[in-house]
């Protein structure tokens, strides 16, 4: 028999960040209940607390989870069915890295919204300062809701990191005095996607293979030109190759080759790990090295290459 299907809404961000008032507002809020039973987990203790007799209803149980070892399946789906939970809302650690929660979540448990919070005073030195967290936790968010704006503060410092890491993320600025203001800036991509070829730049590569990885199909047909190191497999046909470069999201652990199948009929005589300037036209379709459809690039003109200034390209 199928799992029990549990929504499941998230709510992440440092201490004092703004996730307790939120939460508290929004079990006050009669649009929220449904009359049946929610567990809310709470992973950080700070200094606001619930305040459960002013909830909308009282099937509202508060489960503290003091470890993060204590996130296991059994241990989530052994607190929700002690209550009889239909649905759980869980204030996740700042501290704590997303992974652990999302590889611990019982079957049938599906996050249906993820909001992050974050206090606009100390955001950027918390980037600065403990970047892989940041990245985190705005790698999956839905929203991320700055509080403790005043006139003053750069937004646009804010949306860049945002950018950075996630374009699906929406942005919201709330203000001292209770306005909330949305970030509508657009993000013109730094290359032109009319143009005869698309001339991707070093320094732009990141930004390229995200979106030609998010959004393949706007390149079917187009013609590209960038720079990228050569990898070659046995298990490859003879007229196949790997092209791309290392990506760094946030830090150093996080690096990983993140590269394009091509089609070139003098693969063979490419030599691994080799620096090379393609010009190409996309096809998506499937193929073996992505074991579904991906973006091809069949090789119209390809030159040896010196190595890119800075060889780990970055969003940032």
């Amino acid at each position: 028999m199928a799992a029990m299907e549990i929504p499941v809404y998230l709510f992440t961000g440092f201490l004092e960040s703004g996730k307790t008032k939120f939460i508290q507002e929004t079990m006050e809020d009669p649009r929220f209940d449904e009359g049946k039973t929610t567990l809310l987990l709470v992973c950080e203790e700070g200094l606001e607390e619930f305040e459960p007799e002013k909830f909308v209803s009282s099937k509202v149980v508060i489960r503290e989870v003091e470890k993060e070892a204590d996130l296991t399946p059994a241990n989530l789906e052994a607190w929700r069915k002690e209550c009889g939970a239909y649905r759980v809302l869980i204030e996740y650690n700042g501290m704590w890295m997303l992974e652990k929660l999302y590889q611990s979540l019982p079957e049938g448990w599906l996050v249906y919204q993820e909001f992050l919070f974050e206090n606009a005073q100390t955001f950027l030195s918390y980037n600065a300062n403990m970047r892989a967290l940041v990245v985190d936790k705005l790698k999956s968010c839905e929203l991320v809701v700055f509080n403790r704006v005043t006139p003053l503060i750069d937004k646009m410092a804010f949306h860049k990191v945002v950018r950075g890491i996630s374009r699906r993320a929406q942005i919201a600025f709330e203000y001292t005095d209770g306005k909330v203001e949305y970030d509508e800036i657009e993000d013109p991509l730094p290359f032109d996607l009319n143009a005869p070829v698309i001339e991707i730049k070093d320094e732009d590569y990141a930004l390229w293979y995200r979106d030609i990885a998010e959004e393949m199909k706007k390149y079917q047909g187009k013609t590209v030109r960038f720079k990228g190191q050569v990898v070659i497999h046995d298990k490859l046909p003879k007229d196949c190759f790997i092209v791309g470069r290392q990506i760094m999201t946030c830090c150093v652990e996080d690096i990983s080759f993140s590269a394009l199948a091509c089609n070139y009929a003098k693969a063979s005589e490419l030599k691994k790990r080799e620096w090379v300037t393609v010009t190409a036209q996309v096809n998506v379709r499937f193929h073996r090295v992505y074991g579904k459809k991906g973006p091809v690039l069949n090789v119209l003109a390809l030159e040896h290459s010196e190595p890119p200034e800075v060889e780990v390209a970055t969003f940032y």
